[in-house]
């Protein structure tokens, strides 16, 4: 049903949709008046009314069942901050069949739940002959929270016509989130990426939860819905299905923890459209302050406190797998410098932490670095001396000492301190959330188990292929499952303020720590 692999492997994704467009007839499209983010062979996304969700009208589309809402309980609950983190908050979840009039219940207390808001129901349809999925039909629900007041824990309930949240048998559904404070105040935050399925990747969640995180980024390849990774409908291992599994394992921590998410190359899947990203547009609602929300809707900013989050679309720049490599035109460089301007301007801003998938310094022997990431976006990150970078993609723990237009101004040993404004950056690899792991090509060397060496030989993917390099910048590499965490300690006006990162390994052990340091505004 998709590109012929032949084709597949000389066209682009929007080259790839364009063609499935003119093959697949308007059977594709939706009933009701509904307004459809794309329909391709395999895939339609439709943002839902408030009522009920809307059923793809193809001949071999399975009809939805009525069924008894009390019978059905929602799953997968996971929030995301809006554009504001201090007054606004995304809950969305998934049902397993269609429901009628899905909402969510709100109140400072779990005895007062009066608040009621309508939710939005996205269908996402998969239709046999699309990978191992079959004729599935997900149904995601979305409900925008405004207006919330900085710095407070509510109480809320997801339910539907014969689900209610409010009534006394079900009041065990509850789930709390805390908004971003209005003013600097100390916080935590986690971050990974590459975590799909797995039993490594539940322990994982388990032990971030138990760190009281005010959010937690994923550094992209969130689900692994699509093995492969490449972004080709030619693809033949999709399945749909591996979204309901992430989801349910993932609600432990994100019904309480914001999810942010940043979209990797396993994450860009091409049967839906545009871009491969209607999936993920089905399934999250994220900050919409990006540069192109309809192309590029991983790319977004946000506040906690002292601390501005960036996320990025490396898709957009890699030369390693360039399904989506241009999408946004040069775009998303000139928002980012924008927003990297900004925030260094800000008096209320004293760090700026970006995220995104494909990494700009790693050592690994599977994926090592992207020579897009540093060509585009590294010379910014040095210009406006941003305090960390957080990168997935390789699966391992790998931290760079400082570095500055590709030298080490400064090694950083473990328990070390770096200063932006004159050191350089520090990057860290953190994709070793639960998916299987890679290897390095040098020892071994992390907190209790240092094996220094002097280089390191590796590669970096360029256009036209991979560029053998020797380098100095690997402090340490850590090969287990883990995840990153970060105190944020603000300061006094001309004190200093501080950023403790810390590699937890999953079994608890700490295998890195160093601090990043700065003169608070």
């Amino acid at each position: 049903m998709g590109v012929p692999e032949q084709l597949a492997a000389r066209m682009n994704m929007a080259e790839q949709h364009e063609y499935l467009r003119n093959r697949f007839s308007r059977r594709t499209m939706i009933r009701g008046g509904a307004v459809t983010l794309g329909a391709v062979a395999g895939g339609a996304f439709v943002p839902g009314a408030t009522a009920q969700a809307a059923v793809p009208t193809r001949a071999d589309t399975p009809a939805a069942a009525t069924v008894d809402g009390a019978l059905v309980a929602p799953f997968g609950r996971h929030l995301a901050y809006g554009n504001d983190a201090s007054t606004e908050m995304t809950v969305s979840w998934q049902v397993p069949v269609a429901v009628k009039k899905p909402f969510i219940r709100i109140g400072a207390h779990p005895w007062d739940l009066s608040r009621k808001i309508e939710a939005e129901v996205r269908t996402l349809y998969t239709p046999a002959g699309v990978g191992a999925s079959g004729n599935h039909t997900q149904y995601y629900v979305h409900a925008k929270l405004t207006h919330l007041k900085p710095g407070r824990t509510y109480y809320y309930g997801v339910g539907h016509q014969g689900f209610d949240p409010a009534e006394p048998h079900l009041l065990g559904t509850l789930g709390t989130f805390t908004t971003a404070p209005a003013h600097k105040k100390p916080f935590t935050f986690t971050a990974f990426g590459d975590q799909g399925v797995s039993y490594h990747a539940l322990a994982n969640d388990a032990l971030i939860l138990g760190q009281n995180p005010a959010f937690h980024l994923h550094a992209g390849d969130i689900a692994y819905g699509d093995p492969t990774g490449q972004g080709q409908a030619s693809d033949t291992g999709f399945d749909s299905r591996t979204w309901d599994q992430f989801l349910a394992q993932t609600e432990s921590v994100a019904k309480s923890v914001p999810w942010m998410v940043s979209y990797g190359n396993h994450d860009m899947e091409a049967w839906y459209s545009p871009n491969g990203y209607g999936g993920e547009e089905a399934r999250f609602t994220l900050p919409d302050n990006g540069p192109d929300k309809a192309n590029l809707p991983g790319v977004y900013s946000f506040v906690h406190g002292n601390t501005a989050i960036i996320s990025l679309d490396p898709n957009d720049v890699s030369f390693e797998i360039p399904a989506n490599l241009g999408i946004s035109g040069g775009t998303q460089t000139k928002w980012l410098e924008a927003q990297l301007k900004k925030y260094r301007a800000s008096q209320d801003i004293d760090f700026v932490v970006v995220f995104f998938h494909h990494c700009a310094y790693c050592t690994s022997t599977s994926h090592a670095s992207e020579g897009g990431v540093r060509q585009e976006w590294v010379p910014l990150f040095e210009k406006y001396t941003v305090d960390l970078v957080i990168n997935g993609h390789n699966h391992q723990y790998e931290r760079t000492d400082v570095i500055k237009a590709g030298a080490v101004t400064k090694k950083l040993p473990i328990g070390g301190t770096a200063y932006p404004e004159t050191d350089g950056v520090v990057y860290v690899t953190a994709g070793a959330a639960g998916r299987s792991l890679y290897a390095f090509s040098a020892p071994l060397s992390y907190e209790g188990h240092e094996n220094e060496v002097e280089s390191v030989s590796s590669f970096i993917n360029v256009k036209g292929g991979k560029q053998n390099e020797t380098v100095t910048w690997s402090r340490v590499r850590y090969l287990d499952y883990s995840f990153l965490r970060v105190d944020v300690t603000p300061a006094a006006k001309g004190r200093t303020a501080t950023l403790t990162v810390r590699g937890i390994a999953e079994s608890g052990e700490q295998v890195d720590h160093f601090t990043v340091a700065r003169k608070a505004k």
